[in-house]
């Protein structure tokens, strides 16, 4: 993706940037830091709504534990057999 620059060529896209010209994540990243402890501690406990997922995905989400759950045993199962 191309974007206009300030002179309204069109140029490699750069990333979004805030008031200052600094990168967004950049100016998060100094906002967070400027809070107080107590501010910043009740800003990190808020709760964030679980997410809506659609079938394949939770299909894929549970696919993916099982599979976790036979490598990690598979893996336990090798590292005993080894001890002997």
């Amino acid at each position: 993706m191309r974007a206009r620059g300030d002179d309204g060529q069109m140029g490699p896209s750069s990333p979004a940037r805030g008031h200052d010209g600094q990168p967004l994540e950049r100016v998060e990243d100094d906002l967070i830091m400027d809070l107080e402890r107590d501010q910043f501690v009740a800003e990190t406990s808020r709760r964030v709504p679980q997410a809506t997922l659609g079938t394949y995905a939770k299909a894929g989400l549970w696919a993916l534990r099982v599979f976790v759950v036979l490598v990690s045993a598979m893996v336990l199962y090798t590292f005993i057999d080894q001890l002997h």
